[in-house]
């Protein structure tokens, strides 16, 4: 007998949908479909939901995975803001970062990313007073190039005979921007080489550097946080369980430690899913969250891949970054340790971000292209109700997989002596990083833990440990097969990949997945609720 995550329901052998994986895309789709009557299954492989919204709790402490910052929840009437009050009964609450959310350091200068669009520009002034027209110019295209966007999502869920005839004509204007990189874009605007590090110094927040990123893929983060950073009150763990009860009210439930070994496939349609161990559990609808090229690698019968052609389809596009965080607890409550909110963007000044990574990938002990470092003990404001008089800290870089490529099919904490020495020498490497911004932290830290790309690749199961899904190049926004509904009839896709990168866009995934499903315009619907309700 299977049961849920919070034990409160036996597992039925039919549901209306069943969705493979608990991640941001896979619980937005699940709460919708919920409130639209239907009873679903949500299951998660790992011990605890959440994909990358989950947290995990060690030696008294407790760190949230992959959210770090959100935008636009403080906003009435955003759409992200309306979507996660739909789907969470407007139990979700978030705390305000301040006014500046983001600070991009490189070498000894830096710079402070403010919340406001003319405070931005002001404040970019400030550093770059002659570069006025350019950054006025940058502002407007970052906006022109996610308001294009709105027709390029919406053609996702067109019928495929709309499609057809009018994909193309919806599609053109979003392209202008997406088929450029973000480089190309910049460059146009000024020739100021610290300028235009400065403005893409968030490109870890989508992993790619500017001269391989499209630019929409840049303008869609910038955007997102013009209106600041903010964070989950009571940590990330809050989102599964403000989600959790509206799946539940409609008989649905979310599985832990449930692993799909395949997705039934009968007469070219999805009926259902077959566990690890066995037991064949059945729906109308099969979604899945694992990913793009999990479901098409691992979860789907050989056969059913090759009828459809989806290993072409994999071929034309690539994984992207893979990534290591370094998990810190300290003694010390954020106040008492004079913690910021701010994240702090870390770069070397000797060359452009593209070299950076270059260099790097080459050879990794080689300044890291990037450090990324969050407080987010200091950005919770009931952090100290929970853990009095502690404190933690999530410091990132990117890590090629190929450098603990030789560890695959070990056991995670298993891994052997050779493995835990290449991990405390990253670690000591990002605590300098750490001591150089913040000295006075020195002699506070209690314990730490270093996350490989292996992690990612247990917990996630990213077989490449990567952290965003697919790369985000301007070839992968004309991939017209990244959207919902597969070649395979009740078969869809949720999550970042038909997307973007981000909890944000993993979110809105979840609207168009149960658009498709239900052929309903929910984002109609949930807009005009969120009007209802305010």
């Amino acid at each position: 007998m299977i049961q849920s995550y919070k034990q409160k329901h036996e597992i039925s052998d039919h549901y209306d949908t069943i969705i493979i994986g608990s991640g941001m895309g896979s619980l937005t789709t699940g709460a919708i479909l919920s409130k639209e009557g239907q009873k679903v299954l949500i299951l998660e492989r790992h011990y605890t939901p959440g994909g990358f919204t989950h947290v995990f709790k060690r030696r008294g402490y407790e760190w949230d995975v992959g959210i770090h910052y959100i935008g636009e929840v403080q906003r009435p009437n955003s759409i992200i803001k309306k979507l996660f009050d739909y789907i969470t009964d407007k139990e979700l609450q978030w705390a305000d970062m301040g006014d500046v959310y983001d600070r991009i350091i490189i070498g000894d200068q830096s710079y402070d990313l403010v919340k406001g669009v003319q405070n931005f520009k002001d404040k970019i002034l400030e550093y770059f007073p002659q570069e006025e027209e350019a950054i006025s110019k940058y502002v407007e295209m970052v906006f022109e190039a996610t308001k294009s966007s709105k027709n390029f999502y919406l053609d996702k869920v067109l019928p495929s005979l709309a499609q057809k005839f009018s994909g193309s004509i919806m599609r053109k204007p979003f392209y202008k921007f997406s088929d450029k990189t973000t480089d190309e874009v910049l460059r146009k605007l000024t020739n100021n080489e610290t300028l235009i590090k400065v403005l893409t110094g968030q490109y870890g927040d989508y992993g790619m550097p500017p001269k391989k990123s499209s630019f929409f893929m840049h303008a869609s983060v910038v955007r997102h946080y013009f209106s600041g950073g903010n964070f989950p009150i009571g940590g990330s763990s809050r989102i599964v369980e403000t989600i959790e009860p509206i799946i539940t009210k409609s008989g649905g439930t979310i599985v832990i430690s449930a692993e799909v070994d395949s997705i039934i496939i009968e007469d070219d349609v999805a009926k259902g899913v077959k566990m690890k161990d066995g037991r064949k559990i059945f729906a109308e609808n099969i979604v899945s969250g694992a990913g793009l090229m999990t479901t098409y690698e691992k979860l789907l019968p050989s056969e059913v891949v090759a009828k459809f052609g989806l290993k072409e389809q994999l071929q034309k596009v690539n994984r992207s970054v893979s990534h290591a965080c370094l998990y810190i607890g300290l003694n010390g409550s954020p106040a008492d340790l004079n913690l910021p909110k701010t994240n702090l963007w870390i770069y070397p000044d000797d060359a452009d971000h593209d070299t950076c990574v270059e260099r790097y990938i080459a050879d990794i002990n080689e300044a890291f292209p990037v450090v990324y470092i969050s407080f987010p003990s200091a950005k919770d404001p009931d952090w100290s109700n929970r853990y009095p008089g502690k404190s933690t800290i999530d410091i990132i870089t990117l890590i090629p997989f190929d450098e603990f490529a030789e560890w695959t099919g070990t056991r995670w904490k298993h891994r052997g002596p050779e493995y835990e020495s290449k991990k405390e020498k990253i670690s000591q490497r990002l605590l300098e990083e750490l001591f150089t911004q913040l000295p006075h932290l020195k002699g506070k830290i209690d314990c730490y833990e270093l996350s490989t790309p292996l992690t990612t690749e247990h917990f996630i199961n990213y077989e490449k440990g990567e952290i965003y899904g697919l790369d985000h190049s301007p070839q992968r926004f004309r991939q017209k097969f990244l959207k919902p509904k597969t070649p395979i009839k009740n078969l869809y896709l949720t999550g970042q990949d038909i997307v973007t990168a981000g909890i944000g866009a993993a979110l809105f995934s979840g609207v168009l997945t149960t658009t498709s499903i239900t052929r309903k315009n929910i984002l109609n619907k949930i807009m005009k609720q969120g009007n209802n309700l305010i």
